[in-house]
């Protein structure tokens, strides 16, 4: 078992546990020994996968490295739980999506409460998603008075509604422009956000090498990234066709809202460093709820078996050699040979490969070099909660113990941040000229929400809240962008960082005691 991908259980707490983490960090030193003159964060892959696996690097003995992930801010990261849960999980227990009391039926209907309690969780408050919609306007206003003639969008999980409180916010600017240019004013516009202090230092990314050139910057006021792309059209399309999807399928926000945090947490959620996009991932469940045999029992059906069969299907029984995904015209299982057909510039079709709805010649999964560790995560939480929910087992009784919670953990530091954003931005956006699409939520001490009624008992069928909160809805009242050497800029300073003050008061003040999962 890889604690990259997987964690200890309770029950397995032990001398055993001891014995075999210390095994497995010795394997670790010696892997990351520079043996063969390679980088020392790699892996290897037999032979036989070398030519189905994208942008990885090979030595003179036909030996594929692929490179791991690189160690990130990553504040939903899991990584060390095996080894020290406390530092992880120790203040909240890692479960503030179940409710209190605790009122869980035994076994796959618990899990289909928690499934339920959990996406309400998630879901952005009224604060969050007003405060992204207040980063977006102010970026916007950067973009558009360099460039007037510009058209900034919001595409990606922000613009379908389904993002994770701790995701970027992807942006496209696009324009009459783009004719006129040799080059993409990557360096200028980064040279704008500099100027006008938008930023936090050393922040802003320019990736001018990659296929698709962005600029990324984590904004200085709420320590959200925001990646930003030029003339990617599609992105937006490609968002609208997802929104599709979600009214024809009630259950998929509930499903990806699961996957896309038990990726996140395994740091399996980006392209660039081997993991599976949010679209890919988005288009995988779109083609699962397509194909289900049980079609009939998509709109109010168990989610935790919904999750289970996601699970064993991605995780052991698809063909990822010979098998593509398509999802037009009601969807089907394509040969890798017939997708080849329609691709040009001589291009293979990937490990994981998935049909472009848009532009069936594109291959959305052709840079997740690292799907096969994707993959073992899936079949690792198939193992874990298939056990976990047999009638039999000591792990059903979801009222005493957390059924998701042996896959999934929420960090304490996104609910640190959560609060944060609570404190310090609720009430700047409680002016009326700002709609309220649903009632305004905020974190409890316990970590539920308080506008979302305690349930007892199975919750299926239950309406799920409303996500009816696309960007293009929120309007937030205008202010002026001053440059960075106006006194505005001189006198302001960002004291309520989550990473100083947060931690050193609000946290003290509420310290609860931890609550067992």
């Amino acid at each position: 078992m890889d604690p990259s991908i997987s964690w200890l259980q309770p029950e397995q707490e032990g001398p055993a546990k001891l014995l075999w983490l210390r095994i497995w960090q010795t394997q670790q030193e010696l892997d990351s020994m520079n043996i063969k003159d390679v980088d020392s964060d790699t892996e290897t892959f037999p032979n036989g996968f070398a030519s189905h696996i994208m942008n990885g690097k090979t030595d003179k003995s036909g030996t594929t490295f692929i490179q791991r992930r690189r160690k990130g801010d990553n504040r939903a990261s899991t990584k060390m739980m095996s080894r020290n849960p406390q530092k992880v999980v120790g203040e909240y227990g890692g479960c503030p999506w179940r409710k209190d009391p605790n009122r869980y039926d035994r076994g796959i209907r618990g899990l289909h409460q928690e499934i339920e309690h959990f996406y309400q969780w998630m879901n952005p408050t009224q604060t969050e998603h007003n405060m992204r919609a207040d980063v977006v306007y102010r970026i916007k206003q950067i973009i558009v008075s360099k460039w007037p003639e510009a058209q900034v969008e919001v595409f990606g999980s922000y613009r379908t509604g389904l993002y994770l409180p701790t995701s970027d916010i992807d942006l496209v600017v696009i324009g009459p422009f783009a004719g006129k240019w040799s080059n993409l004013p990557l360096r200028t516009l980064e040279q704008e956000f500099l100027d006008n202090g938008v930023a936090q230092e050393n922040s802003i990314k320019v990736l001018d090498k990659a296929s698709v050139p962005i600029v990324k910057l984590t904004d200085k006021q709420t320590e959200i990234k925001v990646d930003i792309s030029f003339n990617m059209s599609n992105g937006v399309k490609s968002a609208e066709l997802i929104k599709s999807f979600i009214l024809k399928f009630p259950v998929l926000p509930k499903l990806v809202y699961v996957l896309k945090q038990f990726l996140l947490e395994r740091d399996l959620n980006e392209v660039f460093t081997g993991g599976i996009s949010s679209y890919s991932l988005i288009l995988m469940c779109i083609s699962f709820l397509q194909l289900h045999p049980r079609s009939e029992m998509l709109a109010n059906g168990n989610l935790g078996v919904f999750l289970i069969e996601f699970f064993e299907l991605y995780g052991r029984k698809f063909n990822y050699m010979h098998t593509g995904i398509r999802i037009r015209e009601g969807g089907r299982y394509i040969s890798k040979e017939e997708m080849q057909k329609d691709m040009v510039d001589g291009h293979r079709p990937s490990l994981l490969c998935i049909e472009d709805p848009l532009l069936p010649s594109n291959d959305i999964g052709r840079s997740s070099y690292g799907v096969l560790q994707v993959k073992r995560a899936f079949e690792y939480a198939y193992t874990v909660l298939t056990n976990a929910v047999l009638p039999l087992s000591s792990h059903s009784v979801c009222q005493e113990h957390s059924i998701l919670g042996r896959i999934i953990r929420v960090t304490d530091k996104v609910i640190q941040y959560r609060r944060w954003i609570d404190n310090t931005f609720g009430h700047r956006y409680s002016s009326p000229t700002i709609p309220r699409t649903r009632p305004p939520r905020s974190l409890s001490s316990s970590g539920s929400t308080s506008s979302v009624e305690e349930s007892g008992g199975s919750s299926e069928g239950s309406d799920p809240p409303s996500r009816d909160i696309s960007p293009n809805n929120i309007h937030i009242p205008q202010r002026h962008i001053q440059p960075k050497n106006h006194p505005q800029w001189r006198n302001r300073k960002y004291k309520n960082s989550p990473h100083n003050n947060y931690n050193q008061s609000t946290t003290t003040k509420r310290k609860k005691q931890t609550k067992q999962c």
